[in-house]
């Protein structure tokens, strides 16, 4: 984690310019959810189409690996920035555009005739969701207060849990269905009316909200943040796929003195006057600081427990994509349930919350650890539903409080940058977790047998319950 020296001072919080409606009702609420649960949805739900996607466009291990790594790749990179036109031009706008690109995307996916087009228009569907999400977070902190918008982000954490595991279910079933012939194309396919709506919805109900006083983008913490990001995601999403050539370790390689250029240049600009992609005096805010902190190990853990379970529900147990999606639905139920009664618990307990969650999540890892290693030959969706229920209870009380605890003392006039920086937290965590766990999973498991590659990929996972629990008693009790 960054420290941060004293001579950076907090942005001032200044009023926002808003329209003479700019109260986010019901029917906008649920308008941004949607716009926030179609991205988040499509990070998931292509991975149980490749398979069909290989043998359709022939594309190969690493071609395919960049259908699933493109989207995440160009959605993790361009979240900051998506999130500072929202702050300058003004976030419904900027929630439009998004939405009407991200139905235009989804159409050309739908259609690509090779893989190689469909390579294209996933990055340009993940750049259009960058452009998308970040709006959700920024108008639900700049247009509502006091328990509405504790409850509107509530809601908000409880659609990006449910949302991972719907996207497994959901992309198996339509699938196997092959709607009208479209086959693994309905997965893209079903994003264009949804999107459109989203877009129309928004004109609708979402009010406007801007930063007062536009700021230029800043082009050198862009290119640096961009070239960061991927030096660390390429090489890790197709290194495998491709051998690990040397290219993949000199750009891991690359990636630490990029970072530190970044935030050299960021903190120089702030320093200047200048506004900087990302204000390191956000980091200043305690809430914002060990949030994040907190963030890295849960996002990661839950990307890569998504993905490992995944292969190990299909290839362990030779389960169908269906039968596999099914086996996670008593986590999302877990998740749900546990999402719903996050708000009252955190009026009580405040951020305490999040350390009963890192407690009830690692009891959840440790009896599916268990379950794994003294009885594999019995193994079964049934007798790991203990496991995985208690795990997605206890990451629904970190996740859903947790948008609330690192947005609650971010200056409004900031809204869009601040809620940049945890969609790119929460983004790329999920694509670490999914490029390292999984890659771990997938390279032990000839070697070890997939029940005890199965269990250390769990057991590094709970690591991370651990460090939530340790970063979580260092929130302030009282969230905002």
């Amino acid at each position: 984690m960054v420290v941060v020296t004293q001579q950076l001072a907090l942005p001032k919080t200044t009023p926002l310019v808003r329209p003479a409606t700019s109260t986010l009702g019901v029917a906008g609420l649920v308008t941004v959810l949607l716009g926030a649960f179609l991205p988040m949805l499509d990070f998931f739900i292509v991975n149980v189409a490749l398979p069909t996607i290989d043998h359709d466009l022939a594309a190969g291990p690493a071609v395919l690996e960049l259908v699933a790594a493109g989207y995440g790749i160009a959605f993790a990179v361009l979240l900051v920035l998506g999130g500072r036109l929202g702050d300058t031009f003004g976030r419904r706008r900027l929630f439009i555009a998004g939405a009407a690109a991200f139905a235009l995307t989804s159409l050309i996916c739908g259609i690509a005739p090779s893989a190689w087009t469909l390579v294209a228009a996933r990055v340009a569907q993940g750049a259009s969701a960058a452009l998308l999400l970040p709006q959700v977070l920024a108008t639900i902190t700049a247009v509502s207060s006091g328990p509405q918008r504790a409850r509107a982000l509530s809601i908000y954490g409880a659609v990006g849990g449910v949302s991972v595991v719907i996207g497994q279910v959901l992309g198996g079933m339509l699938v196997s269905a092959d709607l009208f012939g479209t086959g693994w194309r309905s997965v893209f396919l079903l994003n264009v009316p949804f999107a459109l709506l989203t877009a129309v919805l928004a004109m609708a109900y979402v009010p406007e909200s801007r930063a007062p006083h536009a700021a230029k983008v800043d082009l050198p913490g862009t290119a640096l943040l961009t070239a960061a990001l991927l030096a660390l995601f390429v090489p890790l999403m197709e290194g495998r796929a491709v051998g690990w050539p040397l290219w993949t370790w000199l750009m891991l390689s690359a990636f630490p003195f990029l970072a530190a250029a970044f935030l050299f240049v960021e903190r120089r600009a702030e320093l200047s006057g200048r506004v900087p992609l990302v204000p390191l005096s956000l980091l200043r805010i305690p809430e914002m600081r060990h949030g994040l902190g907190i963030a890295v190990p849960y996002f990661t853990g839950f990307g890569g427990f998504m993905f490992v379970i995944a292969v190990m529900l299909q290839q362990g147990l030779r389960l169908g994509p269906v039968a596999a999606g099914w086996a996670l639905v008593p986590m999302a139920v877990g998740y749900f349930f546990a999402s719903l009664s996050g708000p009252r618990l955190i009026n009580r307990f405040g951020s305490r919350v999040i350390t009963a969650g890192a407690v009830v999540q690692g009891l959840g890892l440790a009896t599916l650890i268990t379950t794994v290693l003294t009885d594999w030959a019995h193994f079964s969706p049934l007798r790991m539903l203990p496991g995985v229920a208690l795990a997605g209870i206890g990451q629904g009380l970190i996740g859903t409080p947790l948008f609330r605890v690192v947005l609650s003392k971010v200056p409004l006039d900031r809204a869009g940058v601040g809620s940049g920086v945890l969609a790119t937290t929460q983004q790329s965590s999920l694509a670490l977790g999914v490029a390292t766990l999984g890659t771990l999973f997938l390279a032990l498991s000839p070697s070890m047998g997939i029940a005890h590659a199965l269990a250390l990929a769990l057991a590094l996972q709970l690591t991370g319950s651990v460090v939530i629990f340790g970063l979580s008693t260092r929130l302030p009790r009282s969230v905002g």
